[in-house]
């Protein structure tokens, strides 16, 4: 409820709302500067003088945790490339399936399937905050996972339903949406892996490219490139009219519940290009994230448009799902335009919550990449209350 009150509190007050954005843009470049200090400081000591280098903290993780931390901000890109291009960071993946099997043995949050005539998705919750999907075409009983990254909660999803796994569709290579494709497609010899030749995904053997169809029975599946987050990011788009019901966006870490991923191996131009992508698909399309992160990002919402209404009436339901460990997932595309600040760019009162643009004077403002590019900065130092 605090975020609720933070939101109330700020409401009205444009002069000290924009005052508290630009605490946080001046705390993150003092703590920028501090750390090149630091740096600069450990170069310069003598050898005797060094610390031994610490070892990752198990607690540490490449996943962005609640209360908005930023574990990857503690090793920066050097662990980045370690993580995607080296076999540590499958290790470490490992060690978070432990962790997280030990924490969370039914799953971090309770989900309920949808059902829409003979088609059924189910979400399934892996990781400290992650979801993998099963498709499942009934009548046929042929499914398509989407993310497997554990595949023991994956295939324990697959027995209970008793369908047969034909496809696996990867959003991107990173291990917490990858790491199951080798235990799943050896143990399922029919199973193929789809996902973008550009992005290393491990074990893929069907490579797609954007506006690809995936067929499996009654489903027809489109791939979308969505670079940014990594230089192949894909989603996927069920098609809703086989089974007359609504199309489903299957949005790996590009879109998230009022908030989108960050820009690993991108630009702002290219994220945008890729938002504006989902942007140009139907109101009721439904949203499967690859995260439970609707409270957090909510919380960031509020601190730049407080007087979103929209917002507000989406925190007090997600705030009551949490509390129950339900998970908030699908929301609708229709939804996020009305309270997702990053597919808000185009929106008058971000510009003004912002403050001035580029030019000192104020006077040319933002461009819509500049602007989202400026949200990603806060949204990476904001800590939910």
């Amino acid at each position: 409820m605090a975020a609720v009150v933070a939101a109330t509190a700020l409401k009205g007050r444009g002069a000290r709302n924009a005052r508290v954005l630009r605490g946080i843009l001046s705390g993150a470049t003092a703590n920028k500067a501090s750390q090149n200090r630091t740096r600069a400081l450990q170069s310069h000591s003598s050898p005797e003088c060094k610390e031994e280098p610490e070892s990752l903290s198990p607690e540490l993780e490449y996943i962005p945790r609640r209360r908005g931390r930023n574990p990857m901000k503690a090793v920066g890109l050097a662990w980045y490339s370690l993580y995607t291009r080296t076999w540590l960071g499958y290790l470490f993946y490992r060690q978070q399936l432990r962790r997280a099997r030990n924490r969370y043995p039914k799953g971090h949050s309770r989900t309920q399937p949808r059902l829409f005539n003979g088609v059924k998705v189910l979400p399934i919750p892996v990781l400290s905050d992650n979801y993998s999907y099963l498709i499942i075409d009934i009548q046929a009983r042929l499914a398509v996972a989407v993310d497997p990254s554990d595949p023991q909660a994956v295939q324990a999803s697959i027995e209970k339903e008793g369908v047969a796994l034909v496809a696996i569709l990867c959003t991107h290579k990173h291990w917490d949406h990858s790491g199951g494709n080798r235990d799943l497609s050896r143990r399922h010899q029919d199973c193929r892996v789809y996902g973008s030749p550009e992005d290393g995904i491990p074990y893929l053997t069907h490579p797609l490219c954007h506006q690809d169809v995936v067929s499996v029975g009654r489903l027809q599946i489109r791939a979308l490139a969505t670079p940014g987050h990594t230089q192949g990011h894909l989603v996927y788009l069920l098609d809703g009219e086989p089974y007359k019901g609504p199309s489903c966006l299957f949005s790996g870490d590009l879109l998230f519940l009022s908030g989108c991923g960050r820009t690993f191996e991108g630009t702002a131009e290219t994220m945008l290009s890729s938002l504006d992508t989902v942007l140009g698909l139907g109101d009721d399309t439904l949203l499967w994230p690859g995260h439970e992160y609707a409270e957090e990002n909510l919380g960031f919402a509020g601190v730049v448009e407080p007087e979103n209404l929209a917002r507000e009436r989406k925190m007090q339901w997600v705030q009551r799902q949490r509390m129950e460990r339900k998970s908030t997932c699908p929301s609708t595309l229709g939804e996020e335009r009305s309270y997702n600040p990053f597919l808000r760019t185009h929106c008058l009162v971000l510009q003004e919550a912002l403050g001035p643009g580029p030019d000192p004077a104020g006077d040319d403002g933002y461009s819509r990449a500049q602007l989202l590019e400026k949200l990603r900065r806060l949204k990476d130092v904001h800590k939910s209350k």
